[in-house]
């Protein structure tokens, strides 16, 4: 099997066992699905895409990593495009497990929009839902593997000290779970 781990930093991958490849997209929707899609057709041999990276809890009491089950693209104007007629797949499932994950280009860093992400999601992040996008268009199983950093307030903006927790944990998630 032929496994790529998709980060989007550096810090997040700096654990990931040596044997795994590992591909470094850059932050926020556009630059994760544009290089998943690159690597994607450039290496027809990868069976298997695992999105690693730091999320933010939006409901209190979660902690540890999390595998994701559904992805919500939550900054798209979902009802207004569905009012004119267009399906604008905000959600995609991605396996079977009950977390769903909200994504957005939005640093998720304060309370209001926390409380309300909440009614939707248990995570967020800023690349997951744009990874599944790129894998189901390229027919590529993916795995979103989240750790909890943060609580996605106003103590997410210490996430440079907070990083390197996440990266441990998901290096030894994936040394579990890929051999």
């Amino acid at each position: 099997m032929s496994v790529l781990v998709v980060s989007a930093t550096a810090a997040e991958a700096a654990h990931v066992p040596s044997h795994l490849s590992v591909l470094v997209t850059g932050i926020g929707k556009v630059a994760a699905a544009s290089a998943v899609a690159r690597a994607l057709a450039a290496d027809p041999a990868v069976d298997l895409v695992v999105n690693i990276g730091s999320c933010g809890a939006l409901r209190d009491g979660l902690g540890g990593v999390f595998e994701v089950g559904r992805v919500l693209n939550h900054d798209l104007s979902a009802g207004a495009l569905r009012a004119i007629g267009y399906d604008p797949e905000e959600w995609l499932e991605v396996g079977p497990a009950p977390i769903a994950l909200a994504t957005g280009d939005l640093f998720v860093h304060e309370t209001t929009t926390r409380l309300r992400l909440a009614e939707q999601a248990h995570l967020v992040d800023m690349e997951g839902y744009a990874v599944a996008w790129a894998c189901r268009a390229a027919g590529v199983p993916v795995r979103l593997v989240k750790h909890v950093s943060d609580n996605a307030d106003e103590e997410s903006l210490d996430w440079a000290s907070l990083v390197d927790a996440s990266a441990r944990d998901l290096g030894a998630w994936l040394a579990a779970h890929l051999v």
